[in-house]
C-alpha cells in the first residue's frame, strides 16, 4: 500500500479548532488526481483516509496541488460559521480556476454538505458535488455524473453505515501515529451543535474489525493510535448472532452478547504492550469507573482524557442540553484523579457567551478551570448555527464584544494551568513516543508522552517510531524539553 501524508497549510488557519489539511503527492502515471483539503476536526481527517480509499479503488491517486487535479474535494466543518466562511472563500478561489479548466470537477463533502446541499447546488450553483459523511462510497458514481455535466448529490444519513471493511489510506498520519473510527454520529443533541443533524444517529463500528485494524497497523510500523467517535463512552456494539465467541483471547468473557467501550479499550490494548492506545471524545454523563479502572491497568492506555465541559455553570448547562451539572462534572473530575493520579492529563472545551450568559455565570467557569487546571483547553466565542435548537429557541444576546472579552480571560487562564501543569513534569522521566524531527532543529526529535504533552531532546542516534525515556529539565506552557536517560529511576 503507498501511503502519503496531510500537511498542515499554514498558521493562519490554526484558528481554534479549523485547522486544514491537503494531501500530498502520490508517485504514480496514468492515474486520475484527487485533491482532498479537509477541515476542522480528527473525525474529518478521518473522513479523508476513507475518501482516499474509496476513490483509489476507482484509480484515482492523490495530489498535493489543485493545478494538477482532475477532482478537488473539499471535507468541511459546520461546527462554527468561521469555518463554513473560509470554506465559501475557497470555492470561489476554485470557481475561478474551474472558468480556466471548465472540466475540473469540484465536490463539498461533510458536514457542510449536509447542512447546506441545496443552497451550494442550485441557489449559488458553487460546486458539482455535494456528498454528506454516509455518502462515501458513493463517491465514484457521483464524480462520473458530474463528469457529464449533471449536478451530483447523496446526502443520506445512514443507520448503519460505520466504513468498517474499508482500510483507510493514512493520509493524516506521519507513520507512526494513526486515527481508527470505532462509531459515527451522536444522539447527545446538545443545543448549540449541529453534529446529530449532519452527522446522523449513533452507530457503533464491529469491535473485532477495529482490533484488526489496529493490528495492521502494528504490522505496518505504527506505534499508536486514537480511538475515534464523537462520544467514545457511549460506543456499544451488539452481536446479531449471541454470544461472542472470537477466534483467540481477545476478551476474557466469551459468554457475552455486547462490546462496551471499557471492554473495546481492552481489547485494543491487548493488540501489542509497545501500541499505544488513546481515545476522543469522552461525555461526562457517560465516562464510567470501568474505562478508568481499565486505563489504569494497562501501561500503554494513555493517561490523558478529553472530557469538554463547555461551560462552569450549571443553568447554562441546562439551556446547552449537556444533561449534566456543574458538580456531576466536577465529581466526574475528582473521580479521574482520585483512580488514576493527578499526574493523568485532562483537556477540555469552553463556550463562552452562550445565550443569556452573565457575568457571574462567566465567573464560574472561570472557577472551574481553576479547580480543574486543565492540561489543554479548544476555547471559543458561541456561535450560532442555524437549525440548532439553540438557534430556534434562544437569543443569541450576548455582544461579540463581551463574547471575545470574556474568550480572553478563558485563554488567559488556560495559558496559566498550561504552564503549571507542564512545570509539574520537571525532574520527572517521560516515556516519550518519537514521532520525528523538532519543528525548530532538525537536531532535535519530538513525542509525546502519556499526558499528550510535546517533549523535544536531542536527536542522539534514536529515531522516529522508537520509545525512550526522557529527563525533562525545561518547559514553556506549550512544550516539555530534556534529554533521553537509558536508565528509568525506580
Amino acid at each position: 500500500m503507498i501511503t502519503s501524508t496531510l500537511k498542515i497549510l499554514s498558521e493562519t488557519d490554526k484558528e481554534a479548532c479549523e485547522i486544514v489539511k491537503v494531501s500530498e503527492e502520490e508517485l504514480t502515471v496514468d492515474k486520475k488526481r484527487l485533491f482532498i483539503e479537509s477541515y476542522g476536526c480528527q473525525m474529518n481527517f478521518s473522513d479523508s483516509e476513507i475518501v482516499a480509499a474509496v476513490m483509489r479503488n476507482a484509480d484515482f491517486a492523490t495530489t498535493s496541488s489543485e493545478d494538477g487535479a482532475d477532482v478537488i474535494f473539499l471535507n468541511t466543518c459546520a461546527i462554527r460559521d468561521n469555518a463554513e466562511q473560509k470554506v465559501r472563500n475557497r470555492l470561489q478561489q476554485l470557481n475561478n480556476l474551474k472558468k480556466k479548466r471548465p472540466g475540473l470537477v469540484i465536490g463539498v463533502l461533510g458536514c457542510m454538505a449536509e447542512r447546506l446541499k441545496t443552497k451550494l447546488l442550485e441557489e449559488e450553483k458553487m460546486v458539482d458535488i455535494v456528498a454528506g459523511p454516509d455518502a462515501y462510497r458513493d463517491l465514484p458514481r457521483l464524480v462520473e455524473e458530474a463528469e457529464t455535466g449533471q449536478k451530483a448529490v447523496n446526502v443520506f444519513l445512514s443507520r448503519e453505515e460505520t466504513y468498517a471493511d474499508i482500510s483507510p489510506i493514512r493520509l493524516n498520519s506521519n507513520g507512526i501515529t494513526a486515527y481508527i473510527s470505532i462509531m459515527r454520529g451522536c444522539d447527545n443533541m446538545c443545543s448549540f451543535c449541529v453534529v446529530p443533524y449532519t452527522r446522523g444517529r449513533e452507530r457503533s463500528r464491529d469491535p473485532f474489525s477495529i482490533v484488526e485494524e489496529a493490528r495492521q497497523l502494528f504490522a505496518e510500523g505504527y506505534r499508536e493510535v486514537t480511538l475515534l467517535g464523537q462520544n467514545v463512552d457511549s460506543y456499544k456494539w451488539k452481536s446479531e448472532k449471541g454470544k461472542i465467541k472470537p477466534q483467540d483471547e481477545i476478551v476474557e468473557n466469551e459468554n457475552v452478547t455486547t462490546v462496551n467501550f471499557a471492554q473495546l479499550l481492552e481489547m485494543v490494548a491487548l493488540v501489542s504492550p509497545d501500541l499505544r492506545v488513546r481515545f476522543s471524545t469522552s461525555h461526562p454523563k457517560d465516562i464510567t469507573d470501568d474505562v478508568l479502572w481499565t486505563m489504569k491497568k494497562y501501561e500503554n492506555i494513555c493517561k490523558y482524557i478529553h472530557l469538554p465541559a463547555q461551560s462552569g455553570n450549571s443553568r447554562v448547562l441546562k439551556l446547552m442540553n449537556r444533561t449534566y451539572d456543574r458538580e456531576w462534572y466536577v465529581q466526574k473530575i475528582d473521580r479521574i484523579r482520585e483512580i488514576l493520579g493527578e499526574e493523568c492529563g485532562i483537556s477540555t472545551d469552553m463556550i463562552t457567551g452562550f445565550c443569556t450568559e452573565t457575568e457571574e455565570e462567566h465567573q464560574d467557569t472561570l472557577t472551574l478551570m481553576e479547580y480543574v487546571k486543565y492540561d489543554y483547553a479548544y476555547m471559543f466565542a458561541y456561535s450560532e448555527r442555524p437549525g440548532t435548537p439553540a438557534a430556534k429557541k434562544y437569543k443569541d444576546d450576548i455582544p461579540e464584544d463581551i463574547k471575545k472579552r470574556r474568550l480572553q480571560e478563558v485563554i488567559a487562564v488556560q495559558l496559566k494551568h498550561s504552564a503549571e501543569r507542564n512545570q509539574l513534569a520537571l525532574g520527572k522521566v517521560h516515556k516519550v513516543l518519537v514521532e520525528g524531527p523538532s519543528k525548530r532543529s532538525d537536531a532535535d526529535l519530538c513525542g509525546r508522552n502519556d499526558q499528550n504533552k510535546v517533549v523535544v531532546f536531542p536527536r542522539e542516534h534514536y529515531k522516529k517510531g522508537d520509545y525512550v525515556h526522557v529527563l525533562v529539565t525545561e518547559c514553556s506552557s506549550a512544550t516539555l524539553i530534556g534529554k533521553v536517560v537509558e536508565e528509568v529511576p525506580a
